[in-house]
């Protein structure tokens, strides 16, 4: 996300900004994950970042690593 806003060295503001979000699944903060791929913080617990993911179809595998594809 960091890199996306085009300052890679801004994750701990997208992880504040994430931490602080009301609207949990308006503002879907339970779609960033670390830049090693790993869930990380979610304000609620990442079991239930994953019960998300997992309903959208989102792949982790058994790290809590998302699954990229091949």
């Amino acid at each position: 996300m960091a890199a996306l806003i085009g300052d890679k060295d801004a994750n701990r503001a997208v992880g504040m900004a994430c931490k602080s979000n009301p609207l949990l699944i308006i503002t879907p903060c339970h779609r960033v994950i670390g830049a090693n791929n790993k869930l990380t913080g979610f304000n609620i617990g990442l079991d239930k970042k994953s019960y998300l993911l997992n309903l959208e179809k989102v792949t982790l595998n058994g790290d809590g690593d998302l699954f990229m594809g091949e």
